[in-house]
């Protein structure tokens, strides 16, 4: 587990003077923020959550094809001016393959619609929101909505695809990632290795095992397809399954002074034990770098 920037934790032993305390407290960085121990906005890395629960509640199948809406879609005349919009008209069926290789905004609306709000919520809980993280080291809760009720159908068709009021721990994600190699189980996260350590999942069953090997093989897809968003981390003799998200922080919708996060996570797809490694990484501020692409080469070389 990584925050940067940081600080040299010596200086904490051998004592700081009064102006280097005030530069470190004063830096627009926040070097003393534990950036994985709070909560974010997923933007689109959430997306193969919303999909393993409408699979595992058979809300909807992954070969139902939701229908084209263009760049702009919404679900009736209430929701006024809002519409959710999406970057990339694709070619094909808008099912859940082509949805998360094209990251397509208007289905995983739709999805939270088809799900419903109750379900949504039930399901959402069950997987660990609202609920503390069964680790050595405090981590801030994950949460979906005030109350954990969804206020309006733009706010649960929001939440499909990462935004609304949802933030989300880095290490939550990291396990509820890890069900998709896991037969739909999540993993219990520890930091320290001994002779006498075994593996323990968290949450048993937080998805149905054909949903999380569905949405494994269309995450490989994300990297593998040459239109997928997470093509640039393609690592040759490696199969990498990921998604990436740009969350968007902004008061409006025509916010144009809003900043944005870049998400990537991804995993290896392999039988050796020792090959198999998950990562999740955030970054901040990644609006006009690119946004999530800005993660991929660093991500890449990880693997690597």
């Amino acid at each position: 587990m990584v925050s940067t920037p940081t600080y040299n934790s010596n200086d904490f032993i051998i004592g700081f003077t009064t102006d280097k305390w005030n530069q470190l407290n004063n830096d627009k960085n926040n070097p003393m923020f534990c950036r994985y121990q709070s909560t974010w906005v997923p933007g689109s890395s959430f997306k193969p959550v919303t999909a393993g629960i409408g699979l595992s509640t058979q809300k909807f199948s992954s070969s139902e094809d939701f229908g084209k809406s263009g760049l702009s879609w919404q679900n009736n005349e209430s929701w006024g001016t809002y519409k959710i919009s999406t970057l990339t008209e694709y070619v094909g069926v808008a099912n859940l393959r082509n949805a998360l290789v094209y990251s397509d905004n208007i289905y995983f609306g739709k999805a939270a619609l088809k799900i419903g709000s109750n379900t949504f919520a039930e399901q959402l809980l069950k997987i660990g929101f609202d609920k503390e993280n069964p680790f050595v080291q405090n981590m801030s809760k994950s949460q979906f909505a005030n109350n954990n009720q969804f206020a309006s159908e733009v706010q649960l068709a929001d939440t499909g695809y990462g935004q609304g009021k949802l933030l989300v721990n880095p290490l939550h994600m990291a396990s509820i990632y890890s069900a998709f190699v896991n037969d739909g189980s999540m993993i219990k996260p520890y930091i320290e290795y001994t002779s006498t350590t075994k593996p323990e999942y968290w949450i048993e069953n937080a998805f149905t095992k054909e949903a999380a090997n569905t949405i494994k093989n269309n995450l490989i897809e994300v990297v593998e397809d040459a239109n997928g968003t997470g093509h640039e981390a393609k690592v040759q003799g490696m199969t990498i399954a990921g998604k990436t998200g740009t969350a968007e922080i902004k008061a409006s919708q025509d916010d144009e002074n809003g900043t944005e996060l870049g998400w990537f996570n991804a995993f290896r797809v392999s039988n050796m034990k020792d090959e198999q490694l998950l990562i999740i990484n955030m970054i901040e501020d990644v609006k006009d770098r690119g946004g999530s692409h800005y993660l991929l080469p660093k991500v890449k070389r990880m693997f690597e």
